[in-house]
């Protein structure tokens, strides 16, 4: 009876812990607040939390009215949110140097938006993934997982200097280029499920 009630909550929680790929984001959270200090460290990541939980909940809830509003299908949306994916895993995978570049430490709130918020934390893999599990689950189920996910995410980015020391930074480097490749992997499915998508409904 108790996994049967579990069940639906893992099933919605694999996909945005995935698609969030925060183990992933740990490196180039480091590398983005390394100058800053405990107390600017805290307040940029609860905005940045908040912002990306704020921006997955509207959007899961809304994107379907607001695609519909502007003539887009959800297979329109899985083609531009695999194609972004697949871009940003590759711009992950380069030089360290470009993407710490022009994050001074004078301009450290707008970090939190851009690029922790979104696309790191809230990016189209987890806009898609929230609207898809919302048709199959439900708001209650979905919201409940990616909630969690958050409240996860602030966890693991709030000691990631403690997970630094356990994993060590080779360890950490090697998880995010894997976590990178599987990021990719993910947005050409999304990319080829938006391709059969509106293949089959021409047809």
């Amino acid at each position: 009876m108790l996994t049967s009630i579990l069940k639906p909550y893992l099933v919605t929680f694999v996909p945005i812990f995935l698609a969030i790929d925060i183990i992933g984001t740990v490196p180039i959270y480091l590398a983005l607040t390394g100058e800053l200090s405990k107390k600017q460290k805290r307040r940029l990541l609860a905005e940045s939390i908040l912002t990306a939980t704020v921006l997955a909940l509207a959007f899961g809830l809304l994107g379907k009215l607001i695609l519909r509003a502007m003539g887009i299908t959800i297979d329109d949306l899985r083609i531009a949110g695999g194609i972004l994916l697949f871009i940003l895993s590759v711009y992950l995978l380069m030089p360290e140097k470009s993407k710490t570049s022009g994050t001074a430490k004078e301009n450290w709130e707008d970090v939190g938006i851009f690029p922790l918020a979104i696309p790191l934390i809230t990016g189209p893999a987890v806009l898609v993934t929230t609207m898809m599990l919302l048709d199959t689950f439900g708001a209650l189920v979905t919201m409940t997982s990616l909630i969690l996910n958050m409240l996860l995410a602030w966890l693991v980015l709030r000691f990631s200097e403690v997970l630094v020391i356990w994993l060590g930074k080779s360890g950490i480097k090697a998880i995010s280029k894997i976590s990178y490749i599987f990021l990719g992997a993910i947005g050409i499915m999304i990319l080829r499920l938006g391709i059969l998508g509106v293949i089959f409904s021409i047809k």
